[in-house]
């Protein structure tokens, strides 16, 4: 039977209502628990990443372009929200927007039992899930590859949409429409 796999991208404290964090980032909660707890009723495999930096992150690119110091391992922010349940689940760390651990991980699994779908949900959708997605995608270009809109959150609406109508182009399939588009 092949293989369906849901990877959570970056469900961090920080990200959801930390130092990064966004109203739409906490609205998505309870509609990335939910398509956890679907995916494990069927027991389908879940993989969480998560954005991981050092103390030294102000040195780096990202954080010379980005400064504001967030997911400092071990930190509160670094952790994935305790309202969803990791239990049974890989955790990724990356130390970047994209990861080839995530990419290496899957092919081990599709060795294991051909993978049918890859759907990913998280945050941003507009860095990590979109540089995530983009992986998934080019390294098994046959292979279904959605991202929920409903799961997922930009770091503006604007950009959310945007990263949704990119993946669209590079036929990375969007679920549930474009969620966070302005209804103005």
């Amino acid at each position: 039977m092949a293989e369906k796999i849901l990877i959570v991208v970056d469900m961090q404290n920080d990200f959801i209502d930390g130092v990064l964090g966004t109203r739409e980032a906490v609205a998505i909660v309870p509609h990335v628990k939910e398509k956890i707890e679907a995916y494990r009723a069927e027991k389908k495999t879940v993989i969480f990443t998560r954005d991981t930096h050092g103390e030294d992150y102000l040195l780096t690119q990202e954080g010379r372009k980005l400064p504001v110091e967030h997911c400092i391992r071990g930190s509160h922010g670094w952790k994935i929200s305790s309202k969803l349940d990791t239990a049974d689940s890989e955790i990724i760390d990356k130390p970047t927007f994209g990861s080839y651990d995530l990419i290496e991980r899957l092919e081990e699994l599709d060795q294991e039992d051909a993978l049918e779908s890859v759907e990913l949900v998280g945050l941003c959708t507009d860095i990590c899930v979109i540089a995530n997605a983009m992986l998934v995608k080019n390294r098994f270009p046959e292979l279904q590859v959605m991202v929920d809109a409903e799961c997922c959150a930009g770091v503006m609406p604007e950009t959310h949409t945007t990263a949704l109508k990119a993946m669209d182009l590079c036929q990375i399939e969007s679920l549930h429409g474009h969620a966070g588009e302005s209804e103005e």
